[in-house]
């Protein structure tokens, strides 16, 4: 029977630790909670019926002393130089989830935070929550608190904290939104599983187009001067790139980084921002698949919003922000107004089109009239959510042939520049 390790909270807020035989994880978790237990992580560590390890061998360490006492600090300086400064995106799905599970227990915000940045164990992550905790004592509301740290905790995030603080069910939204982030985890991990064979092949592409113009060209370039011939205009280019890549490929690759470096700083000025994402989402295939991915964020986090009662105005003022794409935040930015007007949430996002379509707002309509709002919207997120795992697929089908044909096309332009020469160096030879 497999062994179960855990860490729980009780009511009173002590954390235990312990180790349980069960015939599955459901069944752990049951017996832990039949403990009275709110479990906070739970791990399959072995079997009961496995040979218990061989004890390691007791060893005394040596203490080497440190000359002027620095040596001892140098190996702790340089350890710590290699620790990372930044949060990672499970460290902060696991404090959410544990946060909500403290504070569903009935353990104090205040002390919930302690518990779970002397229990963290990221040193980035653990003096993040250290700042938090420190930031909630001295009268800061969590919401303040996170939004000092945005490149920690994104402004979604914030705005759920805040509606559910304002609301009384702060819990109850952590847990929504560590759901949520499961679920955004979930998604970016299949678009880029989808993303991934394409993107061999171009960099494959990329090498081999490289490698004959750095080592292949060069030698049948030796053989056309020796003839003193009028080469092609596409031999000479492909002749004259090969150069280029030789003898400076250093500073190509320097200037492409720079242009990258500045083409980024570029695109997040917000004008330019608003005409680049326009030209994605009118772009065939990828712009359908961008609105469909923010729609489904919208639904899903909106669905929860209303769903842990957040009201729909404030519902709708924090889920546009999970748009992601500032154009379609602001398609809805008016439906909000539209809906303090007295419309309803499918009448005022009608003019959102690029995200929202015509049987989207009848469903939405319907859900409405019927009082099951926020289900309905969680239904239409998974519905696209699957059909988006589709469409993905169908997309990388096609790419792929589509990238074989630009490797072939890339070394067929190649192999005919140098061949065309081939066949008149027979007149020069007469």
């Amino acid at each position: 029977m497999p062994v179960f390790e855990y860490k729980a909270v009780a009511t009173d807020g002590a954390i235990s630790h312990g180790k349980i035989d069960a015939g599955g994880r459901a069944d752990a978790m049951g017996i832990i909670e039949g403990r009275g237990l709110t479990p906070l992580k739970l791990a399959e560590v072995g079997a009961n019926n496995a040979p218990a390890p061989r004890a390691a061998k007791a060893t005394v360490p040596v203490v080497v002393p440190a000359a002027n006492g620095a040596a001892g600090g140098g190996v702790a300086k340089w350890k710590g130089s290699f620790q990372s400064k930044k949060v990672p995106f499970s460290a902060l799905e696991d404090f959410t989830r544990s946060l909500s599970s403290l504070l569903t227990a009935g353990v104090p915000l205040s002390r919930a935070l302690t518990i779970l940045y002397k229990e963290c164990s990221n040193p980035a992550a653990g003096a993040k929550w250290r700042e938090l905790h420190d930031a909630v004592i001295d009268g800061a509301p969590l919401a303040v608190a996170m939004s000092k740290s945005p490149e920690v905790f994104p402004r979604i995030y914030v705005a759920m904290v805040e509606a559910g603080e304002a609301g009384g069910f702060l819990d109850v939204v952590l847990a929504q939104i560590a759901d949520f982030q499961a679920r955004e985890k979930e998604l970016r991990a299949k678009v880029t599983a989808a993303m991934m064979y394409p993107a061999v092949l171009l960099t494959l592409a990329v090498g081999v187009v490289i490698f004959l113009l750095v080592f292949f060209i060069p030698r049948f370039q030796t053989l056309f001067e020796g003839f003193d011939a009028a080469l092609p205009l596409l031999t000479r280019a492909i002749v004259a790139t090969s150069n280029v890549l030789r003898h400076y490929g250093l500073f190509v690759l320097v200037a492409l980084g720079a242009a990258g470096y500045f083409g980024r700083a570029w695109i997040k000025d917000d004008r330019t921002r608003r005409t680049w994402e326009t030209i994605l989402l009118r772009t065939p295939v990828v712009g359908p698949l961008m609105g469909q991915i923010a729609m489904a964020r919208f639904c899903r986090m909106l669905g929860t919003l209303l769903g842990a009662g957040v009201t729909l105005v404030n519902g709708l003022n924090v889920a546009r922000r999970s748009l992601g794409y500032q154009t379609l935040i602001d398609l809805v930015a008016d439906s909000t107004e539209r809906v303090k007007k007295g419309e309803t949430l499918a009448a005022s996002l009608a003019d959102s089109r690029a995200i929202f379509g015509g049987s989207t707002l009848e469903m939405i309509s319907v859900a409405e009239e019927s009082g099951r709002l926020d289900q309905e919207l969680v239904r239409l997120a998974g519905t696209t959510e699957v059909t988006l795992d589709r469409q993905l697929k169908t997309a990388v089908s096609l790419a792929e042939p589509i990238m074989l044909f630009v490797i072939a096309g890339f070394i067929g332009v190649i192999f005919i520049g140098m061949v065309i020469p081939i066949f008149t160096i027979q007149d020069y030879i007469k």
